[in-house]
C-alpha cells in the first residue's frame, strides 16, 4: 500500500501566532518539532495498516519545516517545491492509494483558528469555488481526487474537521484544537500524536475504493484579494476576468487548471 500525507504547520496542536510559524519567530522551533511528530504519528499509523511505502510532503512556507531525523525508514520527505499546480500535494500521483492531510487549518474568511488562511495570508481574502469558501484542504485534496486517490484522514481545528467531511464522506477526522479569535486551545502534542496514529491506522482499513469522490463537472472561481492592485494584476491571468476592484473570477471544467490559475495569480 502506498500513502501519500501532506502537512502543514497552522493546525498543529498549539501553533497560535503567525511569527510561530516563520523562522526565528517565537515558538517557530516547538512547532517544527510538533509538524514532525505529528507527521510521522500519522505514518506510524498508515504502516501498521500496511502501507510499505510512504510520501510525505512538508507542506508550510518554504517547505523546509519538518525535522528529516525524524523520519522512520519507511518514509520518504519531500522538501520544498518546484511551484506545479499540486503544490501542497506536489508529487502525488495515481499510484498512490490513500492521501491523508496532517496540521491543516480553516479557510480565509472563516472562523476556528487563529491562523486562518487560504494559500497566502497577507494576499487571499478568500477563495470560493462554485459558491462555497474553499480552504487549502478543499484544494488540495479536490487535487488528489483528480488522480483519483481518495482522501481519508484529516488532522487540524475543529471547524475544519466538521467541514472537511462535507467533500469526503469516508474521512477520518482528528481535531487537536479550537480556537476562537486570536485565543488558541489544544491538546497536548503527546495525545495528538497518539490520536493521529490510531486514526490513521483507522483511515486505511476502510475500503478506500468507497472513499473516492467524483469531481465536479465545472468549477467557478472567485478570487478576492487583500489588495486591489492584486487583483488588478490577477486578471490579465488567461481566462480571469476582473469582478470589482478587489475580486477576480475563473471558470474551468478542469480542477488542474484551477489549480494552476490559484498559483499564478497568488504566488
Amino acid at each position: 500500500m502506498k500513502v501519500y500525507i501532506s502537512v502543514d504547520i497552522e493546525g498543529t496542536a498549539n501553533a497560535v501566532g503567525w511569527d510561530s510559524t516563520a523562522p526565528g519567530g517565537l515558538d517557530y522551533e516547538r512547532n517544527r518539532l510538533e509538524m514532525t511528530k505529528e507527521a510521522v504519528a500519522a505514518a506510524r499509523g498508515a504502516h501498521a495498516a500496511g502501507a510499505d511505502e510512504i510520501v510525505i510532503k512538508d507542506a508550510h512556507g518554504h517547505g523546509n519545516n519538518i525535522l528529516p531525523e525524524y523520519m522512520p525508514e519507511y518514509v520518504e520527505l519531500i522538501r520544498s517545491y518546484t511551484y506545479a499546480p499540486d503544490v501542497m500535494v506536489e508529487g502525488i500521483d495515481e499510484s498512490f492509494d490513500a492521501a491523508f492531510y496532517v496540521g491543516y487549518h480553516s479557510a480565509a474568511g472563516c472562523e476556528g483558528n487563529n491562523l486562518a488562511h487560504t494559500i497566502s495570508h497577507s494576499k487571499v481574502h478568500s477563495i470560493k469555488v462554485n459558491g462555497e469558501i474553499a480552504s487549502e484542504f478543499m484544494i488540495y485534496s479536490y487535487m488528489a481526487a483528480y488522480r483519483n486517490v481518495p482522501s481519508v484522514l484529516l488532522t487540524g481545528d475543529r471547524s475544519l474537521c466538521q467541514t472537511g467531511k462535507k467533500y469526503h464522506p469516508c474521512l477520518v477526522t482528528v481535531p487537536v484544537k479550537d480556537d476562537i479569535g486570536g485565543r488558541n486551545r489544544g491538546i497536548s502534542g503527546e495525545l495528538a500524536c497518539k490520536q493521529i496514529e490510531k486514526a490513521a491506522k483507522h483511515a486505511l482499513e476502510q475500503d478506500l475504493a468507497e472513499a473516492r469522490i467524483v469531481l465536479p463537472g465545472h468549477f467557478d472561481v472567485e478570487l478576492c484579494f487583500k489588495d486591489h492592485t492584486l487583483a488588478k494584476s490577477g486578471s490579465y491571468y488567461p481566462g480571469a476576468t476582473q469582478k470589482d476592484p478587489y475580486t477576480i473570477t475563473f471558470q474551468s471544467d478542469d480542477w488542474y487548471d484551477v489549480g494552476r490559475f490559484l498559483i499564478f495569480t497568488i504566488l
